[in-house]
């Protein structure tokens, strides 16, 4: 690689890295409790468990669930049925003024063995509240979400060209050398560099699994006019109905059309993700992977009646599993530990990085002099350059 060409580089990754440093410290910050979010829900109390029953006991059936938690907010409309991945004891109901109003929601967590109303969780508010809407959109709503995709893309950037500006460098030493009876700005950069190295695989995984979730809501959106508006097409332009169906028997009929498949939620009319005339079942698989992919039955409201049922296609797919390997929650604690470490451990590359910066940018005439007489052409270039990226 030519000088010109370690410019360039250095250039792209000294900006990148700049733009985004301060933000990436922001998720990186945010994103650690996010990975134990279940964990510190419970230790703050803000989790009821249901209570322990023998393995084998019945659900409820699903009309006196719904009605469980219809009776503590009679005047709402129920937009969803929603459960945890490992979760079978609890059904969460959400409720709102209307079909698809989104604020003021009322969540009611309601037993799935007897019908009982658990808890009322809050989960617009407290700790885990504001950490998840910095991590997700600093509390500005899409375009806080476009904002932070763009950041994570700037991130992506800062890494290969980083990887770039590494390779030629570090010929010259041994991987993971720490130059440590060297200036303390050249330990800063070996230290920068090894980290950068070592997380450089999960932090592009992190990264790129990051701007797939900001584009979440243009994804479904696309997926709702591409798919959804195939399904409910025969309905179009049909007045809604005027009563609905039995809740169990819609459940029922989208069992028998996916056996091998659990439900994971369910829309329920006039909601983004159903159709004024239907009941949106969202079947699931058993499996690490299959758990997080979603297919949805169509069940006619009126009826109780299959309407259709087909896979997600891949962009929603590519989606629904970014969203579990972006926080590491499909593997338990053992991973959960894995991405804590790594999280740490970006967290001191980006600090590094920018400590790098602000270095360069106080050095001396003096001490670039001196700097020139301690290596050579070529190494100085390289280190200039790398330096002057950070």
């Amino acid at each position: 690689m030519n000088i010109k060409s370690i410019k360039t580089w250095a250039w792209v990754h000294k900006w990148s890295s700049l733009v985004c440093t301060a933000f990436m410290l922001l998720l990186c910050l945010t994103g650690l409790p996010l990975i134990f979010s279940h964990e510190i829900s419970h230790l703050l109390g803000n989790e009821v468990e249901a209570p322990e029953m023998p393995a084998n006991t019945k659900s409820a059936n699903m009309d006196d669930v719904l009605a469980s938690a219809k009776a503590l907010y009679p005047t709402r409309v129920v937009q969803f049925l929603f459960r945890d991945v490992d979760e079978n004891k609890t059904w969460t109901v959400s409720l709102g003024k209307t079909a698809t109003s989104e604020d003021d929601t009322k969540f009611v967590l309601v037993d799935s063995r007897t019908a009982k109303v658990l808890d009322e969780p809050k989960f617009d508010e407290g700790f885990m509240h504001i950490m998840f809407k910095l991590h997700v959109d600093l509390f500005a709503g899409f375009p806080g979400m476009l904002f932070l995709g763009f950041m994570g893309l700037l991130l992506v950037v800062a890494l290969i060209s980083g990887v770039v500006l590494y390779a030629p460098f570090m010929r010259r030493l041994e991987f993971g050398e720490i130059r440590k009876d060297r200036a303390p700005k050249l330990k800063r950069l070996d230290t920068h560099n090894f980290l950068g190295v070592v997380t450089l695989v999960w932090a592009l995984a992190v990264g790129l699994t990051g701007v797939i979730n900001a584009w979440s809501d243009l994804v479904i959106k696309y997926w709702q006019f591409d798919q959804m508006s195939a399904m409910t097409a025969p309905y179009k332009g049909l007045p809604p109905p005027t009563h609905y169906a039995s809740l169990q028997t819609s459940i029922d009929t989208a069992q028998a059309r996916e056996p091998n498949m659990r439900l994971g939620f369910i829309a329920f009319p006039g909601t983004s993700f159903s159709s004024p005339h239907h009941y949106g079942m969202f079947m699931r698989g058993d499996t690490s992977l299959t758990a997080r992919l979603f297919k949805p039955v169509l069940i006619d409201a009126q009826t109780a009646k299959l309407t259709d049922s087909r896979e997600v296609p891949w962009y929603l797919a590519t989606l629904l599993i970014s969203q579990p390997l972006h926080f590491g929650d499909y593997g338990g604690m053992p991973l959960k530990i894995i991405w804590l470490i790594l999280d740490v451990i970006t967290i001191v590359v980006l600090w590094t990085g920018l400590m790098l910066w602000w270095k360069k940018r106080k050095q001396s005439p003096a001490e670039v002099s001196q700097a020139l007489s301690q290596a050579d052409k070529t190494t100085y270039v390289l280190a200039k350059n790398v330096q002057g990226a950070k």
